[in-house]
């Protein structure tokens, strides 16, 4: 089935099916009430696909379960032999890794503009300041920076 060092829900549930669900994360659109409910399906339907448990689908199951019940098995199987294939790759050193990420980081370095992030967290920042601010702990120096005047 799985190997054992993977999770079957981690890679899918933490980061897939967040995608999929909410668009609005990686593009600037607007996800409307009808986009929703399309994604909740495909994202149920992966999750579904991902899972090593076995549904049981009757009458009463969610139509969104059933849409693509007699698909699940066959995704169940491309998963399967996904984790397989990882597993049977050979492992790479903590050397090789960190090299290549190095050399990834060398690539890319001038392709993440760093002021427009930060203005983008300002930005942010100043929309939700009062958010923000509640969520520091008193006494905090990114409250003094918030708020330069005493809070109550």
């Amino acid at each position: 089935m799985f190997p054992s060092s993977f999770s079957p829900h981690s890679l899918p549930l933490r980061f897939w099916v967040n995608m999929i669900k909410n668009p609005q994360f990686v593009f600037d659109i607007h996800k409307n009430s009808i986009t929703d409910a399309c994604l909740s399906v495909v994202a149920q339907t992966f999750m579904d696909s991902c899972s090593t448990s076995e549904h049981r689908l009757g009458k009463d199951s969610p139509s969104n379960k059933l849409l693509y019940a007699k698909d699940i098995p066959s995704y169940k199987n491309w998963v399967e032999r996904y984790y397989s294939d990882i597993g049977k790759m050979p492992a790479i050193s903590d050397q090789d890794m960190n090299a290549y990420l190095a050399e990834q980081s060398r690539m890319h370095m001038n392709e993440f503009n760093t002021m427009s992030a930060l203005s983008e967290i300002f930005s942010y920042v100043g929309k939700y300041s009062e958010e923000v601010s509640l969520g520091l702990p008193r006494g905090n120096s990114g409250l003094t920076y918030l708020h330069p005047r005493p809070l109550p």
